[in-house]
């Protein structure tokens, strides 16, 4: 028997994420330019491919854009979360996906946080019908290099762990050829956002869930901690005293070829 995958992160903390992040998008102007671009992209990667589902499912976008697109293109677009909001329906992707096949299956800045991804992947697959194709979409390794200086200044010489692994490029190609994709396509594009002070980095994240859900994650900086973040932020910036950040989105696509098994 197969032991279950290693606890990297916490469940709870990252239903809670979701929840705060749909009380944050009920404000004016609340970021949401990491999913806005995964969005685009998808609909960017459909039509280069020419691919017509019929049928489709998309898990992760609160925003309802990508479903609108298919359904104004006669797609029957069915919409999935962790923690579903209206119109959607939960979804767990380290389990089997009930209600499939689908022709399309799109998922958007969830993976990164999932504890057994090559098994969400391979249920990902097995949701596919035949001639089917799945798009997945998150945060990639090298993510925010301004912030991880920012918080290893704040601990200094007592290093926590305040940001969670990530996948690249390589291990993105080697898990879809072990989960069974074919013809697998890996990439991994750069985002860039300037911000005048590390708060307001830290909230726009918050805003788009995009924040430390690791399940053994390190104590609250402190007030002398979080100033040693805030003066390492500040140093990074340019001449026009805001910080470039940038976040990579790593992109996975494969095909079922196979007739389901």
């Amino acid at each position: 028997m197969a032991s279950p995958p290693p606890m990297i992160f916490a469940p709870r903390r990252r239903l809670a994420a979701r929840a705060r992040l749909r009380r944050f998008q009920r404000a004016p102007g609340a970021a949401r330019y990491l999913l806005d671009d995964m969005v685009e992209d998808v609909i960017e990667r459909l039509a280069f491919l020419r691919h017509e589902p019929a049928r489709a499912l998309v898990i992760g976008d609160w925003t309802g854009g990508l479903a609108c697109d298919m359904a104004a293109r006669g797609v029957a677009a069915d919409r999935a979360d962790p923690l579903p909001g209206e119109g959607e329906w939960a979804i767990d992707e380290e389990r089997p996906l009930p209600g499939g096949p689908w022709d399309l299956i799109a998922c958007l800045g969830t993976l990164d946080t999932v504890n057994d991804l090559p098994g969400a992947l391979i249920h990902l697959r097995a949701a596919l019908a035949p001639g089917g194709l799945m798009i997945a979409s998150f945060l990639g390794a090298g993510s925010a290099p301004a912030l991880r200086a920012a918080m290893a200044a704040a601990d200094d010489e007592r290093p926590s762990p305040r940001m969670h692994p990530m996948v690249d490029v390589r291990a993105g190609g080697q898990l879809l050829q072990r989960c069974g994709f074919d013809d697998p396509v890996i990439d991994s594009r750069s985002l860039a956002a300037s911000f005048g002070t590390l708060d307001r980095l830290v909230a726009d994240l918050r805003a788009q869930a995009a924040q430390n859900l690791l399940a053994r994650h390190g104590p609250a900086p402190g007030k002398a901690g979080l100033a040693r973040a805030r003066d390492a932020f500040a140093a990074q910036a340019s001449s026009d005293g805001r910080v470039t950040e940038r976040f990579e989105i790593l992109t996975l696509s494969g095909w079922r070829r196979k007739p389901l098994d």
